[in-house]
């Protein structure tokens, strides 16, 4: 193992096209017995490992608009911290020419480093040798590497760059794969684990990703398939692009994979660093706290203004959570999918707390499939990972159709109540405005086990709306009216005022307090430290069986 300078001025620097070493001699045959000569060509033989194959090689990977592997880790790890594994790993297969192509690294690095002076592990595939392409041996570095996280407890990053398996290695590469899934699994809710994809992540390499906590993309030059676009003409007769089959807009949009994308590798690792100063190392520890700069008791008068009381008209639920976190610092959590629901990472006096809030910017802030999917998900994480949870609540219900009902709403729905039910952290639950029928129980109730339901004093907590409500209960009144609109009118009225007033369920227990919106980040701060201590354990058992 060695520490090296990962600087990427310095990489382009060295680079230079001398082979790494030669394919049929030793680096030591003519090497003396002296100790010093030793050093000297130990010294040597890192240089030209550190360089890479070749500047050609180098040049390509850049006129690609990509950086090469070192260049990536200089970005990810503080300056002059990170430590290489096997650097002089060579592969040992034979056969289609292999036995005279045996590169050091063997197309990935391994390693540790520090990210804002806490450890971190990496791996980070280096296209310019085989491609990137796993092999035995190539595979045997990532499996020591997430073997290291897991004893160490710390948190494992992989930068993705590889073309598949390594065809000329036949099935032993797939057993490498094997391999890691295995380890993904092993270490899921243990380790945080992140994704980097920089280039082409096809076949059975893009399931690890799958398994991992987040995924980050860098458009146009990462892309995640299970079969490319020739495959997919060939079988169905569709023409699509890389781009469009698996590209980063289309897993941030589309199918929800990708839980990030940049227009750079440099903002994408700069946002991996960020994410990592929120996680703790491991899931016996807690996220790292800062000293806090924003009063905890200032107040947030501008919500007033920012929820208008008509519960029919919308407005930008970002807003409401950058007025109420730390100095509205918000990170949010696949922004592009799923909009009408809003997972974000921020902080709370200085301590890390998971959001999740409907948005009542789009589709009014309903909850389907996809928004059922990537809240549980967010949710799961958080409980992982020793994170509070902060529910804000503005919904009107599911989304109603025969394609949602058809598309299982009911057990992706279900995702999001066993997500949150299953949760052992921490949990404030505030209700700005409506909260009707089932989305309000899913959407972390006081009845599901939230530690402390708070209300603004215009919440509407109803099993559905009072126009509805009314023409379901008093249908043959308003029919048999002389005045329909009329009696229709009375009867809504009435309703809301029996059972829809902001104090009907802190009557019954269901919200602890109703509170004034300009206290709301001080009430938050407030539960939360009350619940800092909090200890729940969950029955003996395996583990539950959550809805498909």
């Amino acid at each position: 193992m060695s520490v090296v300078d990962e600087s990427p001025a310095g990489v382009r620097n060295a680079q230079d096209s001398r082979p790494t070493t030669s394919p049929t001699t030793s680096p030591t045959d003519h090497v003396t017995d002296r100790p010093a000569d030793r050093v000297a060509e130990l010294a040597d033989l890192r240089e030209k490992v550190r360089r890479g194959p070749s500047e050609r090689a180098t040049e390509a990977q850049h006129a690609k608009g990509k950086l090469t592997v070192r260049e990536r880790l200089a970005l990810l790890f503080d300056g002059g911290t990170f430590t290489e594994t096997e650097e002089l790993r060579r592969h040992r297969a034979t056969g289609f020419g292999l036995e005279h192509r045996r590169p050091h690294t063997d197309g990935v690095v391994t390693g540790w480093g520090r990210v804002h002076g806490r450890t971190v592990f990496a791996y980070a595939h280096d296209f310019r040798v085989f491609g990137g392409a796993l092999g035995e041996a190539h595979a045997e570095k990532i499996h020591k590497l997430m073997d290291l996280a897991e004893s160490a407890g710390a948190p494992l990053v992989g930068l993705c760059d590889g073309a598949g398996a390594r065809i000329q290695e036949g099935v032993t590469a797939l057993a490498g794969y094997g391999g890691i899934f295995t380890r993904n699994v092993r270490n899921s809710g243990v380790i945080p684990q992140i994704s980097v994809i920089l280039g082409p992540c096809a076949g059975g390499a893009a399931y690890s990703p799958a398994l991992t906590d987040f995924v980050f993309m860098v458009r146009g030059t990462a892309q995640m398939f299970v079969t490319g676009p020739d495959v997919v003409q060939a079988v169905t007769g569709e023409v699509v692009s890389h781009e469009r089959l698996g590209g980063a807009d289309t897993h941030a949009t589309l199918s929800g994979v990708a839980h990030f994308a940049y227009d750079d590798e440099a903002s994408c690792l700069e946002d991996v660093r960020h994410l990592l100063s929120m996680l703790p190392a491991n899931n016996r520890e807690l996220p790292p706290a800062e000293a806090g700069t924003d009063p905890a008791d200032r107040r947030t008068d501008a919500l007033l203004d920012l929820v208008p009381a008509d519960p029919a008209r919308s407005y930008d639920m970002r807003a409401v959570i950058a007025e109420v976190v730390d100095d509205g610092d918000v990170f949010e959590v696949q922004e592009h999918w799923a909009a009408n629901i809003v997972c974000a990472l921020a902080r709370l006096d200085g301590r890390v707390v998971g959001i999740v809030a409907n948005q009542p910017s789009v589709s009014a802030g309903v909850l389907d499939i996809d928004a059922s999917d990537k809240a549980a998900r967010f949710v799961q994480t958080c409980d992982a990972f020793n994170i509070p949870l902060v529910t804000l609540v503005d919904v009107p219900g599911f989304l109603p159709g025969v394609d949602q009902e058809h598309g299982g709403i009911i057990r992706h729905g279900a995702k999001l109540l066993y997500a949150y039910c299953n949760a052992t952290v921490p949990r404030v639950q505030v209700i700005l405005r409506k909260a009707y029928g089932g989305a309000y129980i899913v959407m972390d109730s006081r009845s599901i086990g939230t530690d402390v339901s708070l209300a603004w004093p215009h919440n509407e907590i109803a099993v559905m709306g009072a126009e509805g409500a009314a023409g379901v209960i008093f249908r043959r009144e308003i029919a048999a009216a002389t005045d329909p609109e009329a009696t229709r009118a009375r009867l809504v009225k009435e309703y809301r005022t029996e059972l829809m007033h902001p104090y009907y369920a802190a009557e019954r227990g269901l919200v602890d307090s109703v509170i004034d919106p300009s206290e709301t980040r001080a009430r938050l701060i407030d539960a939360l430290a009350m619940l800092r201590a909090k200890h729940a354990s969950l029955p003996s058992r395996k583990h539950g069986n959550q809805p498909q």
